[in-house]
């Protein structure tokens, strides 16, 4: 069974940076394509940023690309999500999730997502 611990979240002023940070153990799955999402206010999860196993791949929102970098340090079997320029929109819950996915590439739909982080808040003042 695969367990997810996300955290790094806090409070911050906009312009700041933060970089959240998810440790996986437990790995059943032959290879795993990690993920980042955010609900938007009374909204469901949507898709902040993807990786492929292999870290070769990468996916960005629009709303967060050029601000955020999403990353994986096998070493110590953790994921990344490096937040820079923050501003009051990104002011959300943040989960780190796990997917199987065999080959080389990621998912950007929440459903095919198996496990998940608990989410850290993240809060960003004007």
């Amino acid at each position: 069974q695969e367990k997810l611990v996300d955290s790094g979240g806090g409070f911050v002023q906009a312009g700041d940076s933060l970089r959240l940070s998810c440790a996986a153990s437990g790995l059943t799955f032959c290879s795993d394509a990690m993920g980042w999402f955010r609900p938007a206010p009374g909204k469901e999860r949507d898709i902040v940023a993807a990786i492929s196993w292999s870290g070769c791949r990468t996916y960005y929102a629009d709303s967060v690309k050029g601000r955020v970098t999403i990353s994986r340090e096998s070493a110590k079997n953790t994921v990344y999500l490096q937040m820079n320029s923050l501003k009051t929109e990104d002011k959300a819950v943040y989960y780190c999730a796990a997917a199987q996915y065999y080959g080389s590439g990621y998912y950007t739909e929440k459903s095919k997502y198996d496990y998940w982080g608990q989410g850290t808040q993240v809060t960003v003042s004007s």
